[in-house]
């Protein structure tokens, strides 16, 4: 493979440095190794690549190894700061800006060299942290998904090593209490301390100069828990994570703490024993497993999705949808029909209204499971919604499988039934003909767009969290 030019700059640094060191002029040097002084000079400059010959001829004459000549090293400061100012330069980043390079001259200071690259980090730093587009975002989330969905939305990995820090920690059975919490966060090193003036935009913040994690006081409404939001906190350092480099890195970060928290929160072994048993006696619900060890229902719901097609043998849906029908949070694998843009995203997009969780939001008893089957024209799936509220407004959760899985389930002897043929327009979407043509032309409906719409994914390395309301933060408690 040839070399690169960066790899043939870093050479002409390396065989200029010896020459000069040597005292050599281009054409004495040139005269002892059989070349033109011209010559020696493309090569030092990174513009022509010297034959193995002439390198040992060079390695000779300088009374160096030829090996030395080709390291990747730059062979001092001033070579280091004009290799980096040429990688600067070729970026596809300032080639954007339409700015001709700089030439570097031997009259041009270190100063000045450190100066024009402080800038150009500078640039390199701020489009790392360039907001993703919608389209970059969707397209990032749709590929995680379906790459937990080749998984069956389970990581082995994080779930031996959720169970190795809850045995150090002594942690044998029953809900994860926060003196548990606590005593795994002390043997990473770290104090838990609850706080007033955290950064609006962190669920945490570590300060891992001092070991200290921040938390709020009090619980985030939307299923945020103070167990939850310490276990994640953690979950960063134990998973050895970096500043991400995309929105996709980002993503996945975010994927993997969570599902470390949850891992904690319902243990493998002892969740398994439970819904093995649970599935013997055909009687197995979410309300149950969430009770069992005190988590919110959405917790409790996804952590199905990660156990049960892998242990299980039963494959199912997962849905968080808004009170607008708008699906915030999906899992599936057993093939539910959903609602997809041209990227495949499903995040979003609007259920149908037939589906179970958004019918829900007309049941008058809101504090129980409700259940129903739907026909779609993937088969028929049973699932079980339960509704619930925030600041925000409303919301559904709702774990479905095939209709040959059911018999699992507790509510499986519901009569209520339902046919989607979403995403056929006529299904849900599209009033009848004849209130179309009544009203065709004789009113104005003003749209309605989500606030998403108008605010642009944030900016910075961590999407949502204002770097600067950080570190003001963890100087008032450093």
């Amino acid at each position: 493979m040839p070399p690169t030019s960066l790899e043939l700059s870093t050479l002409g640094h390396r065989i200029r440095h010896q020459r000069l060191a040597h005292g050599y002029t281009l054409d004495e040097l040139g005269a002892l190794v059989g070349v033109a002084g011209s010559q020696l000079s493309l090569i030092e400059n990174g513009k022509r690549e010297p034959k193995l010959s002439l390198l040992q001829a060079i390695a000779t004459a300088t009374g160096v190894d030829v090996a030395e000549l080709l390291s990747t090293e730059p062979p001092n400061r001033r070579a280091a700061l004009e290799i980096e100012l040429e990688r600067a330069q070729t970026s596809s980043v300032f080639r954007q800006l339409g700015v001709p390079p700089i030439k570097v001259s031997k009259g041009m200071s270190d100063d000045t060299l450190e100066s024009i690259l402080g800038l150009h980090r500078e640039l390199q730093r701020r489009e790392r942290e360039a907001i993703a587009t919608p389209e970059e975002a969707r397209r990032a989330n749709t590929e995680l998904r379906l790459m937990m969905r080749e998984r069956d939305n389970y990581l082995p990995d994080i779930e031996k090593l959720a169970e190795k820090q809850l045995k150090s920690a002594g942690h044998v059975s029953g809900a994860l209490t926060h003196r548990t919490v606590s005593i795994m966060a002390e043997k990473l090193g770290f104090e838990l301390i609850y706080v007033n003036d955290l950064p609006h935009s962190t669920r945490s913040v570590t300060d891992l100069e001092h070991g200290r994690i921040y938390l709020p006081p009090a619980s985030i409404p939307g299923g945020h828990g103070l167990r939850s939001m310490a276990l994640q906190a953690m979950a960063h350092r134990l998973l050895g994570h970096k500043r991400p480099t995309d929105y996709a890195d980002f993503l996945q970060q975010r994927l993997e703490i969570n599902y470390y928290a949850a891992c904690c929160l319902m243990p493998e072994t002892a969740s398994v024993a439970f819904l093995q048993q649970a599935k013997k006696d055909r009687n197995l619900a979410v309300e149950d497993f969430r009770d069992a060890f005190g988590v919110t229902h959405e917790a409790a719901g996804m952590r199905l999705t990660n156990l049960a097609t892998h242990h299980l043998g039963i494959k199912l849906h997962f849905l968080r949808v808004d009170g607008s029908g708008a699906i915030t949070r999906v899992y599936e694998n057993d093939d539910l029909p959903l609602p997809m843009d041209v990227t495949g995203a499903v995040d979003g997009q609007i259920a149908c209204r037939k589906f179970s969780a958004r019918a829900a939001f007309s049941e008058q008893n809101r504090t129980t499971e409700h259940y129903q089957y739907t026909d779609t024209p993937a088969g028929t799936y049973w699932c079980s919604t339960q509704t619930g509220t925030t600041s925000e407004g409303e919301f559904s959760i709702t774990v479905g499988v095939p209709f040959d899985d059911a018999r699992w389930f507790r509510g499986r002897e519901t009569q209520k039934r339902a046919t989607s043929t979403c995403p056929d327009e006529s299904c849900c979407r599209r009033v009848a003909s004849d209130v179309s043509e009544r009203w065709s032309g004789k009113a104005w409906p003003s749209a309605r767009v989500h606030m998403q719409m108008f605010s642009p994914l944030p900016r910075g390395a961590f999407p949502g969290v204002d770097d600067n309301e950080v570190y003001d933060f963890l100087d008032r408690h450093a």
